[in-house]
C-alpha cells in the first residue's frame, strides 16, 4: 500500500490550497471524533436525565488535565517525523515512527492507572455536584481503560499528518463513530447502562479506530512503515520528541488545570447549569476543532519546510493559517450562537439548562476565532522547532490570567457571564504576545539558515 495518493506536497506549489487540502479531512476526523463525547451527551441527556448529562458532559478539563501531558508528545512525533520526512533522512524517519508507535502504548498503561486510581478524589476536589458524583467516577474510569487505544490513534494519527494523509485518518473515524453512535443507542436505551453505556461504547469505538490506524502504518510503504513486532525506542528520537512535545503537553496539562478550575466554579452553580454548560462545551469543540486542524496544518507544513531548508514559505503558511482560520471561526462560531436554542435542545429539552448553555456559547463560541489566531502562531513556532517559548506565553497569557480572571474579577461579580468572559479576554491577550515572539524568532531563525546555508557552499 504505498498510500502515495493520500499524501500533499507540502514543500511545493501554493500555500493556501495546500493547507486547506490538509485542514479538511483533519477536520472532519476531528468532528468524528467528537461525536464520540456529543453522541454519549446527547443519548444520556435524552434518554437518562440530567444529573447523567452533568455527570458525562462535566468530566473533559479532567480528562483533558490527565491526558494532555501524553498527547503533547505526539505533537513532538508529529513534528520530528516532519522534519527528517523533509530532510530525506529515511533511517530517522524509521526511528522516529517506532519510537512514538511505543511511547503512545506506554503511555495509554500509564493513564488507565491514573484515571482509576485518582478520578474520584478529583472530581471531589473539584466540588462536583453530589448527585453527579457517583456517575462522573464511574464514566471516568471505563473512558480510561481505553486509554491505550485512545494514545494509538493519535500518535498514529499524528504520523500520518507529518506525510501529508489527513484522508485516512478520516475514514478510521467514520467506521468508528458509527459503531460508536449505534451502541450508546444500545447500551443506554436496550440495556438501560446509563453512563457506564455510553462510555464503553466510547472505548469500543476507539479500539476499532486504533487498530485501523496501526494496521495502516503496518502496510503502507516508505520509511513510515511500522513493523508492530519490532517495537523500540530510539534515544536520540525520543529525546527530539521531548523537547517539541513535552512542552506542549506540559501546556496543554496546565491549560486544562486551568480549565478544571473554571469547571470548579460551574460546578458551584449547581447541577442544572453544569448541565447547560456540558452541552454548550460539546457544541462549541466543533468549532474549536475545525479551527484546529488548521493549527495542525501549521505545525506540519512548517517543520516539513523547516526540515526541506525552505524559509521563505513559513510567512506564506503564517498568513494562509491566519486567514483561514479566522474565516473558519467566525463563520462556525457566530453561527453556533445565532442556532444555540435548536442546537442545545438536541441535548436537553429542559428550558433551564437550554438557558445556561446559551450564556456560555454567546460568551466564547461567538469570538472563538481569536483562539485559531493564538494557535496558529503558536503552531508556526512549534513547526520551527521552538517549544519553550510557546508554552511559556500560552500558560502565562492564558493559563495563569484565567487564574488571576478567577481569583479577582470572578470572585467580585460572580456570574456566569463574567466567568465565560476570561476566555475571549485570554485569548487576545495571547495572541498578541505570541506574534511578538514569532517575529523576533523568525528573523533569528532565517538568520541562521543563511549562515548553515553559507557554511555548507
Amino acid at each position: 500500500m504505498s498510500g502515495k495518493s493520500y499524501k500533499i506536497d507540502m514543500c511545493n506549489g501554493p500555500v493556501l490550497p495546500g493547507i486547506i487540502a490538509f485542514s479538511l479531512p483533519l477536520m472532519l476526523s476531528g468532528c468524528l471524533q467528537l461525536l464520540f463525547n456529543a453522541a454519549d451527551v446527547i443519548v444520556v441527556g435524552r434518554f437518562a436525565g440530567k444529573e447523567s448529562l452533568a455527570a458525562v458532559g462535566s468530566t473533559s478539563s479532567l480528562t483533558n488535565l490527565l491526558v494532555n501531558l501524553f498527547i503533547g508528545l505526539s505533537i513532538g512525533a508529529n513534528v520530528a517525523v516532519g522534519h527528517t520526512l523533509g530532510s530525506d533522512d529515511q533511517k530517522g524517519t524509521k526511528d522516529n515512527v517506532h519510537t512514538a508507535v511505543t511511547i503512545s502504548l506506554i503511555s495509554g498503561v500509564i493513564l488507565v492507572g491514573v484515571g482509576l486510581l485518582f478520578t474520584r478524589p478529583l472530581l471531589v476536589l473539584m466540588g462536583a455536584p453530589s448527585d453527579v458524583l457517583d456517575k462522573a467516577a464511574l464514566y471516568l474510569k471505563i473512558i480510561f481503560i481505553g486509554m491505550p487505544a485512545t494514545m494509538a490513534y493519535n500518535f498514529g494519527s499524528a504520523i500520518l499528518r507529518a506525510t501529508g494523509d489527513t484522508k485516512r485518518p478520516l475514514y478510521f473515524l467514520s467506521v468508528a463513530g458509527v459503531v460508536n453512535v449505534a451502541l450508546n443507542l444500545f447500551f443506554v436505551i436496550v440495556l438501560h447502562m446509563d453512563v457506564a453505556g455510553v462510555a464503553l461504547a466510547t472505548i469500543i469505538a476507539q479500539c476499532i479506530s486504533a487498530v485501523l490506524i496501526l494496521l495502516c502504518l503496518c502496510r503502507i510503504d516508505g520509511p513510515c512503515r511500522l513493523d508492530i513486532k519490532k517495537l523500540y525506542i530510539s534515544p536520540d528520537r525520543l529525546s527530539r520528541m521531548m523537547q517539541i512535545g513535552l512542552p506542549a503537553g506540559i501546556q496543554g496539562s496546565l491549560f486544562s488545570f486551568s480549565n478544571v478550575l473554571i469547571q470548579s466554579s460551574i460546578n458551584s452553580f449547581g447541577s442544572v447549569v453544569v448541565a447547560g454548560s456540558s452541552a454548550g462545551a460539546s457544541i462549541e469543540q466543533f468549532v474549536y476543532i475545525s479551527m484546529n486542524a488548521v493549527h495542525q496544518a501549521t505545525v506540519s507544513f512548517t517543520s516539513q519546510n523547516t526540515g526541506a531548508r525552505k524559509p521563505e514559505r513559513i510567512n506564506q503558511i503564517l498568513f494562509s493559517g491566519l486567514g483561514l482560520v479566522t474565516v473558519i471561526g467566525l463563520i462556525m462560531g457566530v453561527g453556533v450562537n445565532l442556532l444555540s436554542t435548536p442546537l442545545l435542545s438536541i441535548y436537553s429539552s429542559d428550558p433551564a439548562v437550554i438557558a445556561a448553555g446559551s450564556i456560555r456559547l454567546l460568551w466564547i463560541s461567538a469570538p472563538y476565532f481569536l483562539c485559531g489566531i493564538m494557535e496558529v502562531i503558536m503552531g508556526i513556532m512549534r513547526g520551527l522547532g521552538y517549544a519553550i517559548t510557546p508554552m511559556v506565553v500560552s500558560l502565562s497569557g492564558a493559563c495563569l490570567f484565567r487564574i488571576f480572571w478567577l481569583a479577582t474579577i470572578f470572585a467580585w461579580f460572580p456570574t456566569q457571564s463574567v466567568l465565560y468572559l476570561s476566555y475571549p479576554v485570554s485569548w487576545i491577550l495571547t495572541a498578541l504576545i505570541h506574534l511578538l515572539t514569532y517575529l523576533l524568532y523568525a528573523r533569528r531563525h532565517h538568520a541562521l539558515f543563511r549562515i548553515k546555508e553559507a557554511v555548507t557552499l
